[in-house]
């Protein structure tokens, strides 16, 4: 019978993350927006403050203040030595197949961003069956996806392959002010952002399929 895995999970720190207590775990992940600007120097603040967790596995996926990620991926990357980088790409960690993406529908003038409908719909149909981690950095529609002013802008393509997809997690972050858990059939879906004054990182235990 295969072991759980205990999850410590945030998003949306924007340089702000010695100010987390992280507590102990086998997996820590990122669900991007780990920078206000996404400078070089910002990015190596944060891998270097992750590489000093005592966490054994931490997965780190891109939000859109990451720019140098998406301007300059070999450059940003090799910040990253010793931490998982995923950007539509998956990597078996601690048992689990976890599967990350940076990309959400059209957001101001942001890094990661693509149209609504086939452009973005092609990032989530290379998402494989049978995962048990899914993080990305921007909400589904209608979860975790409600901003300040009401307006909810999550990803339709994304729900719909949720349901294709089934993994037993989905993480991500994007809109602070929506903060929470929820429920789709088996899978929980959490906005784990720690901004805006959130009170703690999210943590969870998964066993692996």
């Amino acid at each position: 019978m295969s072991k759980s895995v205990r999850i410590v999970a945030m998003a949306d720190t924007h340089g702000e993350h010695a100010a987390l207590h992280l507590p102990e775990g086998d997996v820590l992940i990122h669900a991007g927006d780990l920078t206000q600007r996404g400078t070089a120097s910002e990015l190596k603040a944060v891998a270097d403050f992750l590489r000093a967790q005592p966490h054994p596995h931490k997965v780190v996926v891109a939000g859109n203040h990451d720019f140098l990620l998406q301007d300059s991926p070999a450059e940003a990357r090799a910040l990253f030595e010793g931490l998982t980088y995923l950007e539509d790409a998956e990597a078996t960690v601690a048992g689990l197949r976890v599967w990350g993406s940076p990309w959400q529908p059209w957001f101001h003038d942001w890094a990661f961003n693509l149209r609504r409908g086939r452009d973005i719909d092609a990032k989530w149909q290379l998402i494989p069956q049978g995962i048990d981690v899914l993080v990305t950095h921007g909400p589904p529609e209608g979860l975790g996806d409600r901003c300040w002013d009401g307006r909810r802008v999550g990803c339709a393509d994304l729900l719909r392959h949720l349901h294709r997809v089934r993994p037993q997690v989905h993480l991500f972050g994007h809109i602070h002010e929506d903060r929470g858990q929820f429920q789709l059939g088996d899978c929980r879906v959490i906005n784990c952002s720690t901004a805006e004054g959130a009170a703690s990182v999210v943590v969870l235990d998964v066993t692996p399929r």
